[in-house]
C-alpha cells in the first residue's frame, strides 16, 4: 500500500510536541498509556531482564523524538546512539537531554520503568542522559544512511514505530529494514516495535501514512535477511481513540547468524 494523499514522517514536517502530547505524555485525556507506553516497556524490560542480549553499543531507530525506551536500555548498555531522520525531533530531544527551557516531561514513563526494576532509583535520569554519546542525523536516501560518517557496529539495534512510518510499501519496508540492520555486529540483537494492520496516524489536524502488514510479513523479512526470530508478541490494541487505526502492537526480538 502506498500513500499519496497522506503525509509522510520523513518528508512533511510535523509538530513534535503535539506528537509527544498526543501519543506519549502524562495527560489525563492521553488514550494511548497502554499502547505506546506501560506494555511497550514491560515486555523490553522482561527482554532484556533473561540477559541474553549484551555489549556496549546499542543503536536506537525509532520514530520522532521518543526515548522512554531508553530509560531501560540504558541499564544494559552504556553507549547509547540515536539515529534520526529530522533535525526537529533532534531539536526536541536535544531540548530534554540538555535541560533546556521547554524540554519535554518524561518522568512518567521514567517512574514506570523504575517501578518495573523495583528500585528507587533517583540518578535514573542523569544514568541514561550519560549513556547516549551521540544523536545523529540519518539520511533515508543514502544506502548508509549516516555517510559520510562512521561509527562502530552495534551490539543491539532497537527500532520502535519508524519502519511503520517511513515505508510506504512492502518492499520499501524490507529496504529500509536492511538499511538498519546493517548497523549490526553479526551475532547482534534487534528489538523492533510495531503497529500491525495500521493505516494512518493523526497528528494534529494532519494525517501521516502507516504501512498495512501483519506479524508474519516481519517475521518472513527477517528469515530472508538471515534473522533468527527469538520472540515475538502481539498485544491486542486498548486505546479507544480515532487518532490512528492500528489493530495490535507487536514486540520482535531477532539475532543476526
Amino acid at each position: 500500500m502506498t500513500s499519496i494523499s497522506k503525509n509522510l514522517y520523513h518528508v512533511q514536517d510535523f509538530d513534535t510536541r503535539t506528537l509527544l502530547d498526543t501519543y506519549f505524555s502524562s495527560k489525563p485525556d492521553m488514550a494511548f498509556g497502554e499502547d505506546g507506553l506501560k506494555n511497550p516497556l514491560q515486555k523490553l524490560h522482561q527482554t532484556l531482564i533473561r540477559g541474553h542480549i549484551t555489549g556496549t553499543v546499542l543503536m536506537d531507530f525509532s520514530m520522532g523524538p521518543i526515548i522512554h525506551h531508553l530509560y531501560t536500555v540504558c541499564e544494559f548498555f552504556n553507549d547509547i546512539i540515536i539515529m534520526r531522520f529530522k533535525e526537529r525531533c533532534i531539536m526536541e530531544l536535544n531540548k530534554w537531554r540538555y535541560d533546556r527551557t521547554g524540554g519535554f516531561d518524561w518522568s512518567h514513563a521514567r517512574d514506570i520503568v523504575k517501578q518495573l526494576e523495583g528500585k528507587s532509583n533517583e540518578q535514573k535520569e542523569l544514568k541514561l542522559k550519560l549513556a547516549i554519546k551521540q544523536i545523529v542525523k540519518c539520511n533515508l536516501q543514502k544506502n548508509n544512511l549516516i555517510d559520510p560518517l562512521d561509527l562502530p557496529k552495534a551490539d543491539c539495534v532497537i527500532s520502535a514505530w519508524l519502519l511503520d512510518v517511513i515505508s510506504q510499501n512492502h518492499e520499501d519496508y524490507v529496504n529500509n529494514l536492511k538499511k538498519i540492520v546493517n548497523f549490526l555486529k553479526p551475532g547482534g540483537y534487534l528489538i523492533l516495535l510495531g503497529v500491525l494492520n495500521g493505516s494512518y496516524y493523526m497528528v494534529g489536524k494532519e494525517k501521516f501514512h502507516v504501512l498495512t502488514y501483519d506479524e508474519n510479513f516481519v517475521k518472513e523479512a527477517l528469515i530472508k535477511q538471515g534473522f533468527i526470530i527469538d520472540d515475538c508478541e502481539v498485544f491486542p490494541r486498548a486505546a479507544k481513540s480515532d487518532l490512528t487505526d492500528y489493530t495490535s502492537m507487536m514486540t520482535l526480538t531477532a539475532h543476526k547468524q
